[in-house]
């Protein structure tokens, strides 16, 4: 209710600096001169000269809009930045600190061409209602832009980054109610970026506002309607990209970028134990174009969320096709990004895709680099891991042996399995020095009881030395190329035929 109060009052108090100030003020100071002669002569005259020009330049001045003067926001009477900031500062002594949210409605300057200056002023001052309503008396509410708003929460000592998404959630709903304007109703989306003070270095107010706007940049380059914590690993937004991000985006969201498939066999009976799903782009032009020489384009972009939506729905669409056609496939293998593992619901997304392929979640692999699993200080990521490993999708740490993961890491996140980095294969066979490093991480697996996997297997001489060591899995061109999921068909007959015919037993002469 206060809230609302101090809106009206700003509402009644701009209504009479209009009245005071306005162009219709100029039609009645001749009327006010001439009386002021007629009832007091040349005296008052002189007087009512001097105090209506005061008056009106007083008057003048606070109705001019800015921050600098009003410290309030011209549209929402909502305060600015300013007090914001002073609204964030650490309470030594009384307390948690406050937590930063900032809410930007999602294609604010489409809204505002859409409907004009006034209508797109309706949406936000019921944007600013809706949010009131949702937070508690001690919250602080600033406007920061035009469509964006600024959050200071009053913390409680139970307040984590569960609550934090279960709130930012319910923010967003409050905002996606139909918004009447005129005969119309205008349907919004918003994005969300917070910052919990024990993630951000600086103990500062103005810190703690800079790392939610990043967290809201990270949202924003993910698609309307996103959520982010911030983490310290965020990077900046990219505001220009350069033209080879520009054909990456634009052939992504054509289709030329797809999934294709390298398959994983058993060492010990030659089985096929799954598939991964790698990106391809076929150009229209160039032909064939290497992951490389693109996915750096795609991290410019922010679009590894993305690719990442495409190559699971393809992904999950092979695994069906191929349980169609009677083919063996255990399981698919993707790979999730750490812009992906960012993603509060990320959890809530494989698993409704999951549901809508009718597939167990044992069929799918979550893939995550080793060096992910080392940075454990992003307590989003740390959550989804856990989430789809506790749903029955299986882990698989790649690229071991690169990084920096500890044990403890690797037990916490219950991988499942390790992959074995191809600069460890490499030479295998022949590398006495490579033998005794793949042996010890096979070790140390099988005391931890993890499956293993060598990648980039590209003789036979490696295939052979990593069964012979005790390596459960291989994958590399070895056994196969990637291929289109056109062509997995046929080659899944093939092997099932070459690993059904007995070996031969040469006979003795003589």
């Amino acid at each position: 209710m206060g809230r609302a109060t101090g809106s009206q009052i700003q509402s009644i108090w701009g209504r009479s600096r209009a009245a005071l100030v306005g162009p219709q003020l100029a039609a009645f100071l001749p009327a006010i001169m001439l009386g002021a002669y007629w009832f007091g002569g040349e005296g008052v005259l002189l007087t009512t000269a001097v105090i209506v020009p005061a008056l009106i330049a007083f008057f003048g001045l606070m109705a001019r809009p800015g921050p600098m003067r009003t410290g309030r926001d011209a549209v929402t009477g909502l305060p600015g930045r300013v007090q914001l900031i002073r609204m964030l500062e650490p309470r030594r002594g009384a307390g948690d600190d406050p937590i930063a949210l900032v809410i930007e409605i999602d294609n604010a300057h489409h809204l505002a061409r859409q409907y004009g200056d006034e209508g797109f002023a309706t949406v936000l001052r019921a944007g600013r209602d809706r949010l009131e309503s949702v937070l508690r008396e001690g919250d602080f509410v600033a406007a920061l832009g035009a469509g964006r708003f600024g959050l200071a929460l009053a913390q409680t000592p139970r307040v984590d980054l569960e609550t934090m998404i279960q709130l930012a959630a319910r923010l967003q709903e409050a905002l996606a109610a139909p918004i009447p304007l005129g005969g119309a109703r205008v349907l919004v989306t918003a994005c969300i970026g917070f910052a919990l003070p024990a993630r951000v270095t600086e103990a500062t107010g103005e810190a703690l506002l800079a790392a939610a706007e990043s967290a809201l940049d990270e949202a924003q380059r993910s698609g309307p309607g996103s959520i982010r914590a911030f983490t310290r690993a965020m990077r900046p937004r990219v505001s220009a990209p350069d033209n080879v991000t520009r054909e990456v985006v634009k052939a992504l969201e054509a289709g030329q970028i797809q999934a294709w498939f390298q398959p994983q066999i058993s060492t010990d009976t030659g089985a096929l134990t799954g598939f991964e799903a790698l990106a391809r782009w076929d150009h229209p032009e160039k032909g064939m174009i290497a992951p490389g020489a693109f996915l750096p384009a795609i991290a410019r972009a922010g679009m590894f969320e993305r690719l990442g939506e495409v190559i699971l729905f393809q992904s999950l669409t092979a695994l069906r096709d191929w349980d169609r056609a009677g083919l063996q496939v255990p399981n698919v293998s993707v790979n999730v990004s750490s812009d992906e593992l960012r993603n509060p619901k990320l959890y809530d997304k494989i698993r409704w895709e999951l549901d809508r392929f009718e597939l167990a979640p044992d069929r799918l692999t979550i893939e995550i680099l080793e060096d992910v699993v080392a940075r454990t200080d992003d307590d989003t990521t740390t959550r989804n891991i856990a989430a789809l490993s506790k749903l029955g999708c299986r882990i698989d740490l790649d690229d071991f042996g690169t990084g920096h993961a500890s044990i403890a890491n690797i037990r916490r996140f219950d991988v499942n399995r390790i992959k074995i980095d191809r600069s460890f294969i490499t030479h295998v066979d022949t590398d006495r020095d490579q033998q005794n490093m793949v042996a010890a991480i096979l070790t140390m697996a099988e005391r931890l009881e993890l499956e293993t996997l060598g990648e980039g297997v590209e003789s036979h001489g490696e295939h052979a030395m990593l069964a012979q060591l005790g390596c459960g899995h291989v994958q590399g061109y070895s056994i196969a190329r990637p291929m289109p999921v056109a062509e997995t068909a046929a080659w899944i007959a093939a092997h099932q035929q070459k690993i059904a015919r007995p070996p031969e037993i040469p006979r003795k002469t003589g």
